[in-house]
């Protein structure tokens, strides 16, 4: 491990455990928003907060937010921070890795008696992850002002979301978007096996991939498995299935590009799915992932190209690609991708520029302000798991760049 990093690894160490240790006591690591468990990890998390100094509170979306003040009036805010939210099953270093590394970070500058002249703020952002409302980024939008009015209205486990926001000493019937954010940084685990097996130690983020979700249907005809002659059926699945290996074939295509490019079919429903019966329908639903936006155009507009052919070929009749949503990429601003460079090396991190190719609270913040990510390795690139691991010293060294980056902005912002 590099030595002199200025951060304590022990009390970062002390953070993930003590709160992934809130979690559901048959499913760790669970700890879902708008959830009992949620509540007690942010009131845990206040109570970290203020140890470290910090002046706590609820922001009208949602968000725990911890305050240094800064000794430049009207200098404006550095933000630092990730969420505290899991998704089931598999939380026990995604989002936090990266508050305990902000919350290191503010420590870090009080033990040195370092005063900053911008304020500095460490936040826990409200449901980043798919909530129970089923959206996300929840807080980070409400921020920046651009949650949907309609979404309060949605309702589970007995509540909307405006009571939910409520619940965790939000007030969603308050409009207010910050204007004061000077910048943005979030540490993150990679949730990918890149910085592990090139044995990097950091990934500077360049962009945050955009999502896109196709809906695909194909329409066969159901006959009788038993006595349909092979050469007369029409057989939705199979002409589906077709659809599915050249959407990975363009997906591979795709991703031997310099930019980052991921497809997957994660939704696939078949109709009658009964054992004696010729499928009649078919439904699915591609998640693709694009660093750059004409990759995306070019993608769409291929997998339309497959559905005519393969129409033709199997008499199915198959829907036009429909988006069901569409999100472009955001790109990290150059100024903070320059300063987390400079960072990595005053601290001797070996690190390489890297696009993500999941959503985070950052792509929100990017609108706003300066914006930048940098990734730690996982182990064996496992996210979104119960065997979600990250290393302390991993994590340590991130804060530690975080820390550098933190006083370079300081000045040069």
């Amino acid at each position: 491990m590099i030595s002199n990093l200025q951060v304590d690894a022990d009390r970062i160490a002390e953070d993930i455990d003590a709160l992934a240790a809130i979690t559901e006591p048959d499913r760790p690591w669970t700890r879902r928003a708008f959830s009992p468990m949620f509540l007690k990890g942010r009131e845990w998390l206040t109570n970290r907060f203020a140890a470290a100094g910090l002046t706590t509170r609820v922001d009208v979306s949602g968000n725990l937010i911890g305050l240094r003040s800064g000794t430049g009036a009207g200098r404006g805010t550095i933000m630092l921070g990730s969420h505290s939210d899991t998704v089931p099953d598999g939380g026990r270093f995604d989002g936090i890795a990266g508050i305990s590394a902000a919350l290191e970070v503010a420590r870090a500058l009080k033990d040195q008696n370092i005063e900053l002249a911008h304020d500095l703020e460490i936040v826990d952002f409200l449901a980043e992850e798919v909530s129970i409302f089923c959206v996300s980024c929840i807080g980070s939008r409400g921020l920046i002002g651009q949650r949907p009015d309609e979404w309060l209205t949605r309702e589970a486990n007995g509540m909307t979301l405006y009571e939910g926001i409520t619940e965790a000493g939000g007030h969603p019937d308050v409009a207010s978007i910050r204007t004061d954010i000077k910048a943005f940084l979030e540490l993150h685990i990679e949730q990918g096996p890149v910085l592990e097996t090139g044995d990097f130690d950091i990934g500077v983020v360049t962009a945050i991939a955009g999502i896109t979700r196709i809906e695909i249907i194909v329409e066969g005809r159901a006959d009788h498995a038993g006595t349909t002659p092979m050469a007369t059926r029409i057989d939705a699945l199979t002409a589906a299935a077709r659809l599915v290996l050249d959407i990975e074939h363009l997906g591979r295509e795709f991703a031997q590009g310099a930019a980052h490019f991921a497809a997957t079919v994660g939704e696939f429903t078949m109709e009658p799915n009964a054992a004696n019966v010729v499928p009649s329908r078919v439904r699915l639903l591609i998640d693709a992932r694009a660093e750059n936006r004409a990759d995306m155009e070019r993608f769409i507009e291929l997998i339309g190209e497959s559905v005519n052919w393969v129409a033709a070929e199997t008499d199915a009749t198959i829907s036009p690609p429909k988006l069901i949503s569409d999100n472009p990429p955001t790109p990290c601003d150059v100024d903070v991708q320059s300063c987390l460079d400079a960072a990595c090396d005053s601290v001797g991190a070996k690190y390489r520029r890297m696009a993500s190719g999941a959503g985070h609270d950052t792509a929100w913040m990017a609108r706003i302000t300066k914006a930048g990510m940098i990734f730690i390795p996982c182990r064996g690139g496992r996210s979104h798991a119960p065997e979600e691991f990250a290393e302390t010293e991993d994590i340590a060294l991130g804060a530690a760049v975080l820390l550098q980056a933190v006083l370079r902005l300081d000045q040069t912002l």
